[in-house]
């Protein structure tokens, strides 16, 4: 059991993201509560050096090279920032977590779902968010939002990739309803972030405020 509050960001390229996890990240700082926000692959020295090769590398890299990678960053992210935090009444804010590598991975490159999982389970030590938002954008729209200098992911093809991904993210929301809430990503940002707040706030009763 921890104090703290853990809530993720989920979605396609392009879908927002990581813009709305900044703009609660604002909100929540002036009301007093001061967030830790940190984004997957990444997070710590270890898990920055694992990204630029996740994202960027010229290599080929297998599925389950990226499976690996992926949860070995998460593994150290969870041990060394996620749960100390957790466990001292913190919010932490999450961009993309456990859930995208079951989307990407296990949906959209094809590795079982089982072995995905076991590799989520391991990085997590059993570990999931309280909440994850979802904002649902067609794979289209949310790869015509990108600026140039796309990383591996982004250049994949829509529907023989990106479409998998959307799909997988739905059957997950479906099997767990409870743990996800599902924006409509072509909204504004600003409507979009009212949503966010209307279903974060209730929560936060959970979390230690804490003076800025």
């Amino acid at each position: 059991m921890t104090n703290g509050l853990f809530i993720c960001f989920e979605g396609g390229e392009g879908s927002g993201k990581s813009t709305q996890l900044k703009l609660l990240k604002r909100k929540l700082e002036r009301y007093g509560i001061l967030p830790v926000s940190i984004r997957e692959p990444g997070g710590t020295g270890f898990g920055d050096k694992l990204r630029e090769i996740l994202m960027f590398s010229k290599e080929e890299l297998t599925p389950e090279a990226e499976l690996l990678l992926f949860n070995a960053s998460r593994s150290q992210l969870v041990y060394k920032v996620i749960s100390p935090a957790l466990h001292e009444g913190k919010l932490v804010l999450c961009d993309r977590f456990s859930a995208s590598t079951l989307a990407y991975q296990g949906y959209g490159r094809g590795i079982s779902l089982k072995k995905v999982e076991g590799a989520n389970n391991i990085a997590t030590n059993g570990l999931a968010p309280d909440l994850n938002i979802f904002l649902d954008l067609s794979p289209e729209e949310g790869l015509n939002r990108l600026p140039p200098g796309r990383d591996r992911f982004e250049m994949q093809g829509i529907e023989e990739f990106h479409e998998r991904v959307r799909f997988g993210y739905l059957a997950l929301i479906e099997k767990d309803p409870s743990r996800w809430v599902v924006i409509d990503g072509l909204q504004t940002p600003e409507e979009i972030s009212q949503i966010i707040w209307q279903i974060v706030e209730p929560m936060l009763h959970k979390i230690i405020r804490q003076d800025k």
